[in-house]
């Protein structure tokens, strides 16, 4: 076997390595071989982040006795979490709060050290804050904003234009792709204060957009907007996914935007990814049922439990939760023995399957 077929072997294997950090060619495949991972954008190895954390009892006794010695405790945020993301993927991340996503989110994007593990972004240790990390990422953040308050937003674009170093040509002409598909045209004037919290999302993803990141972090992108403009955002973001093969790992508390965009999530709790894998996978293993939502012209009196488990019972209707398997038997059967205006077979709601998700120590 030639040398380079021996290394593709060894990449192979290296690639395929449960605990990449304990292989002994993983680094050298890492710095010095051209075929390494080379779909994979981001790289989590066995992560830790931990904080040091004031503790204080209540009173005013303990109040004056931390002004001489105060007592810490040391709190695990994220615990030994490991993952890969290939470019293009748009990957939910998912867990209730305070299970570690934006601690996560942050170090992924070098605002925080890892207390221990590896992290790669395009090949780059974030932290490190190298020019060129800086150039192929970029974060927004629903709660927090990027654009100057008391200027328009063109004139953030352009602050934006001076820091990341973009020629004149390349700029007008992104802006004007972001403004085609942001609808921006009316709103780059108007001082930031005096927009909608719906224009200033649009605004912020544009700004964040206008060096052309290779890859995307959106903690929480529709926090607080309406269901139009939500719906708004999910599309471009799609079509951006799409157009540029940006590689987008999104956080959000809105199932709406799980199920619009991403086809493999992530489930964090207590700091430890409990689930990495396709949405529907995770439905059919944590609801392996349908629900079957019958509407009759009038309400039949019978025991309906003979059907499948009662969900729902309200005026001209009931919600049944049967097993998939027998779903449509079970449809057919109520159309043969009853009046029925209207049936409907459909999975669990996301928000049913992710709340049972989040009771899991591992799914």
């Amino acid at each position: 076997m030639t040398k380079e077929g021996n290394d593709r072997e060894k990449i192979t294997k290296c690639f395929l390595c449960c605990a990449p950090s304990e292989c002994d060619i993983t680094k050298e495949c890492q710095q010095h071989c051209v075929y390494w991972g080379m779909n994979v954008v981001i790289r989590v190895s066995h992560l830790h982040k931990s904080f040091r954390v004031h503790r204080r009892e209540a009173g005013w006794f303990e109040a004056v006795r931390h002004l001489w010695r105060r007592d810490y405790r040391i709190v695990e945020a994220v615990k030994d979490v490991s993952f890969t993301i290939e470019k293009g993927e748009i990957v939910g991340f998912l867990g209730p709060n305070g299970a570690g996503k934006t601690t996560t989110m942050k170090m992924l994007a070098g605002l925080l050290h890892p207390t221990s593990g590896e992290i790669t972004v395009g090949g780059v240790v974030p932290f490190e804050q190298k020019p060129e990390f800086k150039k192929m990422m970029s974060l927004v953040m629903g709660q927090k904003s990027q654009l100057i308050w008391d200027i328009p937003p063109m004139e953030t674009f352009l602050v934006n234009k001076a820091i990341y170093d973009i020629d004149d040509r390349a700029f007008r002409q992104t802006l004007e792709e972001l403004t085609e598909l942001l609808d921006l045209a009316p709103l780059l004037d108007k001082p930031t204060r005096s927009l909608s919290l719906g224009q200033r999302m649009r605004c912020e993803l544009a700004a964040a957009l206008l060096h052309r990141p290779r890859v995307l972090f959106l903690d929480e992108p529709t926090i607080g907007l309406d269901v139009h403009t939500q719906e708004n955002v999910r599309r471009f973001i799609v079509d951006y996914n799409r157009e540029h093969e940006t590689t987008i790992l999104l956080t959000s508390h809105y199932m709406g935007d799980v199920a619009a965009l991403c086809d493999r999530v992530m489930i964090i709790n207590y700091g430890r990814l409990i689930y990495d894998g396709e949405l529907s996978v995770l439905t059919e293993k944590l609801a392996p049922y349908k629900r079957l939502e019958v509407r009759f012209s009038r309400l039949p009196k019978m025991n309906w439990s003979e059907y499948g488990e009662v969900a729902e019972v309200e005026e001209g209707a009931v919600v049944l939760r049967v097993a998939r398997e027998t779903a449509a038997e079970t449809a057919a059967r109520l159309l043969q023995q009853f009046e029925v205006r209207d049936i409907n077979i459909e999975d669990p709601p996301l928000e049913e399957v992710i709340a049972r998700a989040f009771q899991e120590e591992h799914v």
